[in-house]
């Protein structure tokens, strides 16, 4: 199989296809971008894919941001694109990269506090919207999705809380899908981002209310996932898996507009707390939040084992998966393999029942619900 080239139009403007890079240059004259920053992390900021790129939108440079991006980052980004009168953002890399880059765009046309903007109720009707700047989105991971999304994480230092930054004029206005960009990535980022894609499609597919588009995507988004992830993180050169794993991790940011749930509401105080990564710790509480929430979904993942074509079609078989997947991305089992201590656990627990995602869940997901789960994964028992 060939992979073709393609423009597509939901969620937003996608130009998908290895070397579309090369029209960067032309998606930011889409936009009437004449001087954009192009925001990065620091390592990518090193690459020659950056300097060209760069040069090729004829963009200023912003790569001052954390792997856990915190509200400075934002501070410090509006600097950067005041004093250089810059009139669009291209957000380039990971999905903190892009969390900053979209958040960056949104608030260089807002008077209030970043943190007036956390997606509750209905804050995000506090903005200003017309002057609100472009994005240009580029992902060089295949894992948060967030170059589909309208929203943004951001660690709150103060407070010591992960918050989600939401607007729905924060959707990038064009993303290119490039999967030449990717080929780089080690065999660990490519399994950690890809399980934090699965996560993504996993917790909506389960989340409640009715939303079949969004059940639809998620469940062809895992069916991807199941077929290329494990090719992508044992042969990191093969386009052909790194490019379905980008729409694979597309798919899944944009199903979640259905809901989220239990793992992410785990993983957010989590990756506050230890700086975790936020794919590998939604890996390592997938299967312990999937038995928690096993009376409300078992029915849903059976559907979803056949469509994906597991051999055994049911709730057990689609766990077993999920624990053999992990196993051959060499992801640990438990959550104190990735530094998490006993004294964390009731803290965790407390931020997860306040986490937004934790109302999307498929069962009540309050401080009790937390503790169970994390009980469970620190121990690494899923029976």
């Amino acid at each position: 199989m060939v992979l073709r080239h393609a423009n597509w139009n939901y969620p937003t403007a996608i130009r998908f296809g290895a070397g579309r890079i090369a029209e960067l240059g032309d998606a930011c004259r889409t936009l009437d971008m004449e001087r954009p920053l192009l925001v990065t992390d620091p390592a990518l900021a090193r690459m020659p894919m950056v300097e060209k790129a760069a040069a090729v939108a004829g963009a200023g440079l912003f790569c001052d941001i954390h792997a856990n991006p915190v509200g400075a980052d934002i501070e410090a980004g509006l600097a950067a694109f005041y004093d250089g009168r810059h009139d669009g953002i291209v957000a380039f890399g990971g999905g903190s990269a892009i969390d900053v880059g979209k958040v960056i765009a949104f608030m260089s046309a807002q008077s209030r506090p970043l943190w007036d903007f956390e997606d509750r109720e209905d804050w995000w009707s506090r903005a200003n919207i017309p002057a609100i700047a472009p994005v240009v989105a580029v992902p060089t991971t295949a894992g948060t999705g967030s170059e589909v999304g309208r929203a943004g994480v951001i660690l709150d230092e103060d407070a010591g809380v992960k918050k989600i930054i939401f607007h729905p004029k924060m959707l990038p206005a064009i993303v290119i899908l490039d999967p030449e960009l990717t080929v780089g990535l080690p065999p660990n980022v490519t399994a950690a981002t890809g399980m934090d894609a699965l996560s993504h499609c996993l917790e909506a597919y389960c989340a409640p209310g009715f939303h079949p588009m969004a059940d639809g995507i998620a469940a062809e988004g895992t069916r991807l996932i199941r077929t290329w992830l494990p090719r992508a993180f044992e042969r990191g050169d093969d386009i052909e898996a790194r490019g379905h794993m980008l729409v694979a991790a597309a798919m899944g940011a944009t199903a979640f507009q259905k809901g989220l749930g239990g793992m992410h509401a785990l993983s957010h105080p989590i990756g506050a707390l230890r700086g975790t990564h936020h794919g590998l710790t939604n890996a390592v509480l997938m299967p312990y939040v999937m038995r928690f929430n096993r009376a409300a979904i078992e029915d849903r993942l059976a559907r979803l084992a056949g469509y994906i074509g597991l051999p055994d079609a049911s709730f057990d078989g689609f766990v077993e998966w999920i624990v053999d997947l992990r196993r051959r991305l060499a992801i640990p089992h438990s959550l104190a393999e990735i530094g998490v201590g006993e004294g964390d656990i009731e803290r965790i627990a407390v931020m997860a029942e306040a986490d937004p995602s934790a109302g999307g869940n498929p069962l009540p997901f309050d401080r009790a619900a937390a503790r169970r789960v994390l009980d469970a994964a620190m121990a690494g028992e899923l029976a």
